[in-house]
Formats: C-alpha cells, sequence, structure tokens
C-alpha cells in the first residue's frame, strides 16, 4: 500500500476572465452614434435622454452628442424616495 498520495491535478487553478465593466465615457465627452457609455450588471445607472439599453444592461448613445450624468429622485413600490443616477446625451 502506497503511503504518498499520488500526483494528481490541482483542484484550484480556474478563473473566469474579467468582464470590463464600469463607465467608458465620463461626463462632458463627446460621443458618436452606437459608441458604449456603460457596461453594467443591472440598472444601476438608468438610461435618458438619447440613450439605449442593450440586452445585458449596456448603454449606449442613440445620437452624437455629449455625455452627462445626473440624478433623479424615484419612488418605490413600498414609496421609498431613492436617488438614481441617470445618463444623457445632448
Amino acid at each position: 500500500m502506497a503511503h504518498k498520495k499520488a500526483a494528481g491535478s490541482s483542484k484550484n487553478g480556474r478563473d473566469s476572465n474579467p468582464k470590463y465593466l464600469g463607465v467608458k465615457i465620463n461626463h462632458g465627452q463627446k460621443i458618436t452614434i452606437g459608441q458604449i457609455i456603460m457596461r453594467q450588471r443591472g440598472t444601476t445607472v438608468l438610461p435618458g435622454d438619447n440613450v439605449g439599453v442593450g440586452k445585458d444592461y449596456t448603454l449606449f448613445a442613440l445620437k452624437e452628442g455629449i455625455v452627462t450624468f445626473s440624478t433623479k429622485r424615484k419612488t418605490g413600490y413600498n414609496n421609498d424616495i431613492k436617488r438614481k443616477n441617470i445618463v444623457h446625451v445632448r
């Protein structure tokens, strides 16, 4: 009977690729049609004027212009008032 464990593969050593989420174009910068403004999981930032949403919640420009970020007070289903971030292209 062997007293040493056989040299097998490690159970560690797996990792997923980075998803590169976050803001790609900041407040006050110029943007062209179709350019990605932000990649996110869920709608942490809501789309405003001239901004579209992809199926993975990516925000992109529908018009050429300048990116502006703002906040808005939104009332939830239980009358909670929350501040939500909104991105516009003007």
